[in-house]
């Protein structure tokens, strides 16, 4: 059961849109822009491919002016790697770093505080090919490279930062598509390896950007609430690892400067090398977080008995993840739950002490226009009770939370490319094989979300 209720969030709390470079700007042969392993995604039947997405290398200043009018004050946006280097560890390229310059200022312009997103899945194909991704070292040195570039262009503007999209996805099967590894044998210890890589990257670029601006930078979970299925002691240890692998353990550095001792105790009875250095452990030592960045959408249930003996902890969910009952799916199995949102808000909290910042919350739904708005009901009562839950975690448990920035709120691509699971309060006139005209047209919970901005949350009727 979700506690309703109804007050003001504090002053200065940030509202807000978050999306990613491949499933918004289009452009992809554009600019000098170099190709990223997703230029090599093909459509299928239910996906398009992405060089055009919604266009928005074309609309931005159309995109923004939806975002102000709706009274946003926050945009969370990817810088893609491949544009503004199109090799990933060559020459620099100007024009590309000129698009994220105008971005930035138009957003400023109208009162919209940029955050950057450095990393979203979308490796330049010169290093997947050449290295196969952050399996490798010269991939993690390229990558901080990146980073410093961008913080010294724009840290002067932007003083939100995150480094990798839901950084730990790389901690999962799913890093084996994500972190540009294209050739190997996909063992637990090549994961363990690309976790670390990853992990070593970020901590790289927010120690330089802490040394070098006033900016403030904090790690990004993909924060899924994993239930025991039943009472079964070996249900609710195998939930206790889930959350100890794939979120503990990267909170841990985050906030602490290091792994926790049951991931690392795994680690070494193991005997992986994850390619751990001095010189890493130097660096996290150094790290502090100003935020604790997440995205929430649904929760999940495990049934250790479904869990083959040996199984390493980071992958109990390939194999052991139920259905709820008791909660309501979405078509893509995604349980609807604004109590696990609380929770997590209010546990990561009481254990890390550090603010927290909901950057990604939504719902995708198929919808279809026919000249008339869209009544999407289902979209705007699933954001009530998500922000319910958020002020019961503020309001009855003392939470810091920062903002609230929806994922996709003009609609874009899913992050599998299909433009027919929308998320967005806003309809783009677009399928996954018509480009149509792209028009943009605000959907009902477009002014319902306006109405919320304006009362800060108290209004959520």
């Amino acid at each position: 059961m979700v506690i309703i209720v109804q007050a003001k969030l504090p002053d200065g709390f940030l509202w807000g849109n978050s999306t990613s470079s491949m499933q918004t700007e289009g452009g992809a042969h554009e600019g000098g822009k170099g190709p990223s392993v997703y230029d090599t995604y093909k459509a299928t039947a239910e996906t398009s491919d992405w060089d055009v997405a919604i266009d928005n290398y074309h609309h931005y200043e159309e995109d923004l002016d939806l975002m102000a009018q709706q009274g946003m004050n926050c945009y969370r946006f990817q810088i893609s790697w491949s544009r503004v280097n199109p090799q990933g560890d060559g020459e620099f390229n100007e024009e590309g770093i000129r698009y994220y310059d105008n971005l930035i200022n138009a957003l400023l312009k109208r009162g919209i505080q940029p955050m950057i997103c450095l990393y979203h899945f979308d490796m330049p194909l010169h290093l997947a090919k050449q290295y196969n991704g952050f399996l490798s070292r010269h991939v993690v040195d390229a990558f901080v490279r990146f980073g410093k570039e961008m913080v010294d262009r724009f840290s002067d503007r932007v003083k939100l930062w995150i480094t990798f999209n839901e950084q730990n996805l790389y901690s999962q099967t799913e890093a084996f598509r994500i972190a540009g590894y294209l050739n190997g044998d996909r063992t637990d210890e090549e994961l363990q390896r690309i976790a670390h890589h990853v992990m070593t990257a970020h901590v790289q670029v927010a120690n330089y950007l802490h040394e070098h601006s006033d900016a403030k930078i904090g790690g990004m979970l993909a924060f899924v609430e994993t239930y025991p299925n039943s009472s079964l002691p070996e249900d609710v240890f195998a939930a206790r690892q889930i959350d100890e692998y794939l979120n503990r353990n990267l909170l841990d550095v985050w906030v602490n400067g290091h792994y926790s001792t049951e991931v690392s105790t795994y680690i070494e009875r193991h005997h992986f090398d994850i390619d751990f250095t001095d010189q890493d452990r130097q660096e996290f030592a150094k790290l502090k977080s100003d935020f604790i960045a997440f995205s929430y959408y649904a929760s999940n249930v495990v049934d250790a008995t479904k869990i083959p003996a040996g199984t390493m902890p980071n992958q109990y969910l390939d194999y052991g993840a139920v259905a709820n009952p008791h909660l309501t799916a979405t078509e893509w199995g995604w349980n609807i739950d604004p109590l696990g949102f609380h929770d997590v808000l209010t546990k990561t909290y009481n254990a890390y002490g550090i603010p927290m910042f909901p950057i990604e919350n939504g719902i995708g739904h198929r919808e279809e226009f026919h000249g008339q708005m869209i009544q999407d009901d289902y979209r705007i009562a699933y954001h009530r009770d998500h922000l319910r839950a958020l002020m019961a975690a503020v309001n009855d448990d003392g939470v810091a939370v920062l903002g609230y920035l929806g994922w996709g709120l003009i609609d874009i691509p899913s992050s599998a490319g299909n433009m027919e699971k929308r998320y967005g309060m806003v309809y783009v006139n677009r399928g996954n094989h018509e480009l149509r005209d792209l028009k943009r047209v605000p959907k009902k919970s477009y002014y319902w979300f306006a109405k919320v901005i304006k009362s800060n949350g108290a209004d959520l009727d």
